[in-house]
């Protein structure tokens, strides 16, 4: 994986610089949307265990209760979905555009910046709550061997109508199986699977795998 990380830095570095603008609108509109400000600072676990901030546009009032997360977590991990799904459709404590933001991966711009400074990668691992952390099984901290992702097997292969077990599972497989060629792939697939959640519509057939690393 020794090129694993100057490739992380290049992209993170030109990403952020392309997308200065829209990022710079993105904070004008957050802050005419509701009070508060424009970021949001989450502890998460990192490579090894290590906890680090990550950062995110704010996509919910300011000072909302995480008890609610915390709730969506237990059901995640003891594999109860509403409708398909580990996320509720409705969430009161997102506002009005951090629903857009939310179902176009926009509020995870910010992550570039955690990428740059080496607490994360743009591929790997969905980084993980302390709390969520408590919940795994000895085999899963495989994942931990590398840094968590921006994007990931998880977010390409069906996010949130996957359980806490089977994104696990893939993130050890990742970790397994890791190659730069699947970092591209994974890289490639992120759009396609963003798009398909703008489509998506309760109906829809839900637990579809968008990608199968095995067969790379």
């Amino acid at each position: 994986m020794n090129v694993k990380r100057p490739v992380d830095l290049v992209v993170a570095g030109i990403a952020l610089v392309v997308l200065a603008p829209l990022m710079a609108a993105l904070v004008v509109l957050i802050r005419l949307d509701s009070a508060g400000p424009a970021f949001y600072g989450q502890r998460r676990m990192g490579r090894m265990g290590t906890p680090f901030t990550l950062w995110k546009f704010r996509s919910m009032y300011n000072g909302s209760s995480q008890s609610l997360h915390h709730e969506a977590s237990l059901d995640w991990f003891n594999e109860r979905p509403q409708a398909h799904r580990y996320k509720a459709e409705y969430d009161p404590r997102v506002t009005r555009l951090g629903k857009y933001l939310r179902r176009t991966s926009l509020d995870e711009l910010p992550q570039l910046w955690n990428v740059v400074k080496g607490e994360m990668s743009l591929v790997g691992p969905r980084p993980v709550m302390e709390y969520e952390r408590s919940r795994f099984e000895p085999a899963h901290f495989e994942r931990e061997a590398v840094r968590p992702g921006i994007t990931g097997l998880w977010q390409v292969s069906g996010r949130d109508r996957l359980s806490a077990r089977q994104m696990l599972a893939l993130d050890v497989r990742y970790v397994r199986e890791w190659s730069l060629w699947l970092d591209v792939k994974i890289l490639a697939l992120t759009l396609p699977a963003v798009l398909s959640e703008l489509r998506h519509t309760p109906s829809r057939a839900d637990g579809a795998s968008l990608v199968t690393p095995a067969n790379r």
